[in-house]
């Protein structure tokens, strides 16, 4: 199984709009946490995330959390 490429060892803390996301599961978009669609003709897609609300987002940024999209720490154990 091919991992993600770690994109940073921390979370990306963003405020952010209410609306829908594509984050960039696969850690090579250079528009991180986003995706920019780097991932064509690899196994990874993005996940799409509706935020209900504004709100301060930790987007993981090692592509490791066992949140999904969020950071979960797992940085930490990297």
């Amino acid at each position: 199984m091919n991992l993600p490429k770690m994109a940073q060892k921390f979370p990306y803390v963003i405020d952010e709009k209410a609306g829908k996301k594509a984050f960039c599961t696969c850690g090579t978009s250079s528009n991180q946490p986003y995706c920019d669609g780097s991932h064509k003709g690899s196994r990874f897609s993005p996940e799409i995330v509706e935020l209900t609300e504004d709100k301060k987002v930790a987007w993981c940024g090692c592509k490791q959390s066992g949140n999904g999209a969020f950071c979960d720490g797992s940085h930490k154990k990297i």
